[in-house]
Parts: C-alpha cells; structure tokens; sequence
C-alpha cells in the first residue's frame, strides 16, 4: 500500500470488534505518528494509550458522568461558532449516516458513549504553556497515526467524545496537571458486519476549496 492509497482508504471506523490490537503493532503505529513534522521539531505530543482494564475503568468512569448528566469539560475549548458551511456539512453527515446505515445510525450515539467499542484509545496531549500553533503538530502526528493504522489493517477515529471528561483520564493514567488533553483517537480491528461502517462522508468539490493564483 502507497502513500496516496492509503489516504483513499483511510475513514472513521465507528464500531470495533472486541479482539484486543497486538501491541508490536501498536507500537509500530505509534513510531510512525512520531515522524510527523513540528515546528523547530519541538514534538509537542505526549500521548497516553488506554487498553485493557484501564480502558474499562475510563468507559465506566464516562458512563457514569452521562448518567449523572455531568456538563463536558474538555481541556481544549469547544468552538463557539460554526460557519453555515459547517453546519450543512454536519447535517450532511447526519443525513447521509441514516440514508445508507438504516436504523444502525440510531446507535451512533450511544456507540460514542461507549468509545465506539474499541480495544484501544490514544489520548494525545501537550503541555499547557504552549500556544495554538503546536496543535498543527498535533494534527500532523494523528493524521500519521490513522494512516499508520490503515497499513496495519486497522481501523480508527478522532472524536471529541473520546476528551470530554479529562478528569477521568487523569485519574486512570496519571496524566499531570501540566498537559492538556488534545484528542482521543480510538483504534482497532474494524467491525465490518457492523451497518454504520458502510457510511463514508462525503468532501468538499475539490473546486470549491481550493484556490490557485497564477
């Protein structure tokens, strides 16, 4: 598989089977991320990987936040705003889930409170002092691991979801007070008997987006 093929074949897997990930692919994984570009090659990313018995402790520990309907807190700032672009897409995405899942794209909200059933969830942070920018370095570094996961023949997903009780995640892995919790990139083996992985949104017109000047 080549650079280019494995961008067309990436998407976000959201239902996982249970089969823990072996951890030397894992690990593989996670050495690939790290060779993503940063600025002054400062590698801004501290990364925390949750599986087994921790990772049932932070669903557990989410679980009961949504039940005691407890307000998100996620570390990075919830936008404050969408464009109208935006939200057409995100109704776009909403419409097309159930248009080609069926009644399986009712599940997706409780398969996100589940943590989409995955066997293994990064959590990827950086220190409090640094500034907006490091977050491209951090984009860079989840791109390169979704990608990495494809190679691999797995699946995975960012989603906010996966962030919005940091509490939880610093009691369960010891993350310190100084690191904020970026994202959470969910991984595994893809359940593909599953009908809400058959969706694939849809992108922008290449035109529309994209602005040359000769």
């Amino acid at each position: 598989m080549n650079v280019i093929e494995a961008i067309n074949e990436r998407r976000s897997t959201r239902a996982f089977l249970p089969d823990p990930v072996e951890r030397d692919k894992l690990t593989a994984i996670l050495e690939a991320a790290a060779r993503a570009p940063s600025w002054a090659n400062s590698q801004p990313w501290e990364v925390f990987v949750a599986t087994g018995a921790t990772l049932e402790r932070i669903k557990a520990g989410y679980l009961e936040k949504y039940a005691s309907k407890t307000p998100p807190a996620t570390d990075m700032p919830m936008p404050p705003a969408w464009t109208q672009a935006a939200k057409d897409r995100r109704q776009g995405l909403s419409d097309g889930m159930a248009r080609v899942c069926g009644e399986a794209a009712k599940r997706f909200g409780a398969l996100n409170r589940e943590m989409f059933n995955a066997p293994a969830v990064v959590f990827v942070c950086m220190d409090k002092v640094l500034s907006h920018w490091s977050l491209y370095d951090i984009g860079a570094y989840a791109q390169n691991l979704m990608l990495a996961a494809v190679e691999n023949g797995l699946g995975a997903i960012p989603a906010i979801t996966l962030v919005l009780y940091p509490d939880v995640l610093r009691r369960e892995m010891r993350i310190p007070d100084n690191l904020k919790v970026t994202i959470g990139i969910a991984i595994g083996h893809i359940d593909k008997a599953h009908r809400i992985n058959d969706f694939s949104s849809e992108r922008v017109p290449f035109d529309e987006a994209t602005h040359f000047f000769d």
